[in-house]
This record gives structure tokens, sequence and C-alpha cells, in this order.
């Protein structure tokens, strides 16, 4: 079993990945885990949505239709499953973006769970995450914002070799000011 650290250190985002994907039951069980991110008051103020086959088609037409340009994207085409990341905002005391925050970790959280399982993984975002179209096909609602996409398949087998990148953490890390 890989340790949480490891797994935090091995993970790294790939652009391309074959045409293998997670299941619809094994998604779901990576899900219930990442959704325990540390979330204020409880409020699970996020929603993932599953695109597979012709919903990516669909995604394609609205991320073109946004851009003002006729015809669909290829975008979405670049991985056999997408999830869409959905920030849910309930009314709180918490603000919008520590929701918005918890959002985010949720998905973080998946793309690591995702990963050492062995799937490929990579979030895209773009200046479409916001536009009407994009989330007309998305059925958002007033109160959600989309943050973009996991895009997830199988890790290729060629290509070069997996080189850990390593962080200078006394440059992001520091104390209190005095």
């Amino acid at each position: 079993m890989t340790s949480a650290y490891e797994a935090a250190r091995a993970r790294r985002s790939l652009s391309k990945v074959t045409d293998a994907a997670p299941s619809h039951d094994e998604l779901v069980r990576l899900v219930g885990a990442a959704g325990r991110v540390a979330d204020h008051s409880a409020l699970a103020p996020w929603r993932l949505i599953e695109l597979r086959g012709h919903d990516r088609d669909r995604l394609g037409r609205a991320i073109h239709k946004a851009e003002g340009k006729k015809g669909a994207s290829s975008k979405p085409q670049r991985a056999p499953l997408l999830i869409a990341v959905v920030a849910s905002h309930r009314k709180s005391k918490v603000p919008h973006w520590e929701q918005e925050s918890v959002a985010s970790g949720v998905a973080h959280m998946l793309s690591l769970l995702l990963d050492e399982a062995g799937w490929g993984v990579f979030w895209r975002t773009g200046e479409y995450t916001r536009a009407k179209a994009v989330a007309k096909a998305h059925g958002l609602k007033k109160n959600e914002e989309l943050l973009g996409w996991l895009y997830v398949g199988g890790k290729p087998t060629r290509g070069r070799p997996t080189r850990i990148k390593t962080i200078d953490a006394t440059r992001h890390l520091s104390a209190m000011p005095r």
C-alpha cells in the first residue's frame, strides 16, 4: 500500500492518456474517499459530473459555441472520461471562496486517488468554464460554477520515464513575520 506522502510525491499530470478509463463503480468508490476533504460546516458545496462518449461531443459543441465557432472542439476527446468539477455554493456563513476551495480540494484529492489507482489524470480549465453555453450543457444552477474538468484515461506504457519533480519547499514555507 502506498502512503499518502508517496502518492503525493509521485503524482504528475498526464496530458496524453489511452482510451482505457475507470468504470462508473470504481469512480463512485474513489469519489466517496475524495469527498472526505476538510469542509467547514460540512456543506458539501461541490458536485462532479461524469462525461463519457457522446457527452464529450456535446461539450465540444458547447465550447465552440462559447468561442463563437461552429462545429465541435476536439479538446474533450483527449480522454475517454472527463469529470466536471462544480462548486455548488450553499447559503451559509461560510464564504463562497471557502466553499470553492472545498470543491477544488475534492478535485485534487480525486486526482491523487485516480493516479494512485493507475489512471492518468490532468485538470483542464479555460475561459469557457464561465461561458453560458458550457454551463447550460452541464445543467448548472444559478448557485454553481464550473471549475474545470479532470481528464482521465489509461497511463501510456511507452514514452519518457516518470521523474519526480522536486519542490524547493524552503521557497514556499516561512515563519510568521515578527
